[in-house]
């Protein structure tokens, strides 16, 4: 099994390429049956990214802070650990964003994609599902549309649901909605499209983010789940992703 080793910019994580490149060897990403990712789980997104569609599992171990997507950093038997992960296959948003300019932008995310407002003006929203108009004005800080993976990241801090990996679903969760006051988001299946257009666009300029690409100044942004695209990620079997999304909804 050949294995390529990313590690972020921390001492901790380029001390431990360094050791781990020694003890099992290393290749370029691109030659890799498995890459090893050595930080925090930004760098996991940011792997996934780089080389989302080639097929490569990426096994990640925490030398960051939090640690959601990565396994617990551990030097001894490695490649059996790799060889024995369980593999999890996952699809990412595709946001297509237009400018006022006229301008298309096309991204991927694996957690969520989200729009928020660029100046102290609140961010005006249509909210369409499928062609159909749900909430023809929101008055809010900004929107935004959670895989199941990512519900655990920026969606559960801005008050949206946790979704199990098997549901089959989306979170479309306002953030610091204040008008529809009531409204406190969506479930949604995950073969919808939801579009959102930005009102008073001049006004009250939004920007539209999807994993490591921001659009600035969008007036329409369309959000679907890519069933072409997929990545996939290893996790050590006592400690799958799915255990940690349903310790999550019983985490104090």
């Amino acid at each position: 099994m050949k294995i390529a080793f990313v590690a972020s910019e921390s001492p901790a994580a380029k001390a431990a390429k360094a050791r781990l490149s020694e003890r099992y060897g290393g290749c370029e990403p691109l030659e890799a049956d498995r890459i090893v990712t050595l930080g925090g789980d930004g760098l996991m997104l940011e792997t996934q990214h780089r080389y989302m569609g080639r097929n490569i599992p990426v096994y990640g171990m925490n030398r960051g802070t939090v640690g959601f997507l990565l396994n617990e950093y551990d030097e001894e038997g490695l490649h059996e650990r790799v060889a024995t992960a369980e593999i999890l296959t996952l699809h990412p948003l595709k946001m297509t964003a237009r400018r006022g300019t006229g301008e298309v932008v096309e991204a991927l995310a694996m957690n969520e994609v989200s729009l928020l407002r660029e100046t102290r003006q609140a961010a005006k929203l249509r909210i369409t599902i499928d062609g159909v108009a749900r909430i023809d004005e929101m008055i809010c800080d900004g929107i935004l549309a959670s895989t199941a993976a990512g519900s655990t990241a920026y969606n559960m801090s801005v008050g949206g649901p946790i979704i199990p990996l098997s549901s089959n679903l989306l979170a479309l969760t306002p953030i610091s909605a204040f008008r529809p006051r009531r409204w406190r988001g969506a479930l949604l299946m995950n073969e919808v499209h939801i579009g959102i257009e930005v009102l008073e666009s001049g006004k009250r300029p939004v920007s539209a983010v999807a994993g490591v690409i921001e659009v600035r100044e969008v007036v329409h942004v369309e959000i679907v789940e890519d069933k072409k695209t997929s990545y996939t990620v290893l996790f050590d079997p006592h400690h799958t992703l799915q255990d940690r999304i349903l310790k999550e909804q019983f985490a104090p």
